[in-house]
């Protein structure tokens, strides 16, 4: 399946409904029904209107007793899926993430177990879209680049992106979702903060400014996250000279089903199949893509992220690397200049090492050594980001401080 990089093919639609100022048209009514779902039935309700009220009662709560930075105390030490809860966490509380963890009915163990041989093969093409196309494709999503900007996560950039890489990383692990793996309570975590950001956002005056939202990160807004990284990954793995499995693209799928669900969204948005994501992700993707204040702000905070570190060879590359997988509008959007030099030695040259590497795989030792050259780059780069501390998803307790 072919796709455009100048015109950026993401849910198998062309950007939205956007003008020459850079201006979105209202989004579509909801349309997609959820008999496309995971769970073929649903009320069909929009999206834009629900958020997640089971975690939102049990946050609001430990607002209201003052127990916030005691349970991000409790959690900070639990870590892996099967470890037992902590002890002292609030009754309500614990209920919740005894709930939460649990694994939905309709998951596959052989799909989750058959992807991180996937992974293992192609997990530095997978992280290349994750962080220079997801991650940067967020600053062209207004509802979430202003989210993140008048939140705690925009104060503190590198924290926030090492908690989002730290979701990217624990998903491609040996049995992920499995007693050996930790993506169940990162998703956990996540979902709690999402709730705390819901809690406290819509006391932001900046925030309520500018976002035509009253409350943020609703089941739609994450789902639009859930493209941007699940469906856009897809879409641009299969525009690339590499043979993807019918088999590995279902576990590729499978384990983006089941991350959703964990991170409360309620089945019946969760697409079935990539079909049903490619309809889903036109629907509340493509159209809303634009830039903001905001995201371009954020943008250029992450493309400089480590330019102090390296005299700006890792801006450079960071910014050809978008350009090439988001496409000229985006990145024109976010007001990264062209880099000649990087942006040819990119277009030219990617698809040949993927090739090439593509290539050596039925050998005895390439997948090996590929995976453990992988493996030390995505160590080193969650060593940065977390500046050589354990990386923690806890609950903020504020906005930004700069915006109140």
């Amino acid at each position: 399946m072919g796709v455009s990089r100048r015109g950026v093919l993401l849910g198998g639609g062309m950007l939205g409904a956007v003008g020459a100022l850079g201006l979105v048209s209202p989004a579509p009514a909801w349309t997609w029904a959820p008999a496309g779902s995971v769970v073929g039935t649903g009320s069909g309700v929009d999206p834009h209107t629900v958020w997640d009220p089971a975690a939102d009662t049990v946050v609001q709560a430990l607002f209201e007793r003052d127990e916030v930075d005691l349970v991000n105390e409790l959690l900070a030490g639990w870590t892996d899926n099967d470890q037992p809860l902590p002890a002292g966490l609030p009754t309500d509380l614990r209920d919740f993430l005894e709930q939460a963890r649990q694994l939905p009915a309709w998951a596959d163990g052989s799909k989750l177990s058959a992807f991180f041989p996937f992974y293992e093969k192609r997990g530095l093409y997978i992280a290349v879209l994750y962080g220079m196309g997801s991650g940067m494709m967020s600053c062209v999503i207004p509802r979430e680049a202003k989210a993140v900007y008048y939140s705690a996560g925009g104060a503190d950039m590198k924290d926030r992106i090492a908690k989002t890489a730290k979701l990217g990383y624990d998903i491609g692990v040996r049995d992920a979702f499995g007693p050996g793996g930790k993506m169940v309570v990162t998703c956990v975590k996540t979902r709690l903060t999402h709730a705390a950001v819901r809690h406290l956002l819509p006391a932001s005056g900046h925030w309520r400014a500018s976002a035509p939202e009253s409350k943020p990160i609703s089941q739609a807004d994450i789902m639009v996250t859930w493209h941007s990284l699940a469906t856009f990954t897809r879409n641009r793995l299969a525009s690339w000279p590499l043979e993807v499995t019918t088999a590995e693209s279902e576990a590729f799928l499978h384990v983006w089903q089941v991350t959703a669900h964990l991170l409360g969204v309620a089945d019946e948005y969760i697409p079935a199949t990539w079909d049903q994501a490619n309809a889903q992700s036109r629907q509340v993707l493509d159209p809303i893509l634009a830039p903001s204040k905001e995201g371009i702000a954020l943008a250029h905070i992450l493309v400089n992220m480590a330019s102090d570190y390296d005299l700006g060879i890792s801006r450079t590359m960071f910014q050809s690397f978008t350009r090439y997988v988001l496409g000229d509008q985006i990145t024109d959007w976010l007001e990264l200049p062209r880099q000649p030099v990087t942006d040819a030695m990119v277009e030219r040259g990617w698809p040949p090492f993927v090739a090439f590497r593509e290539g050596t795989m039925k050998l005895p030792l390439p997948p090996q050594g590929y995976w453990m050259f992988d493996e030390f780059l995505r160590q080193g780069a969650l060593f940065f980001l977390g500046e050589g501390r354990p990386i923690n998803i806890t609950m903020p307790t504020a906005n930004n401080p700069s915006y109140s």
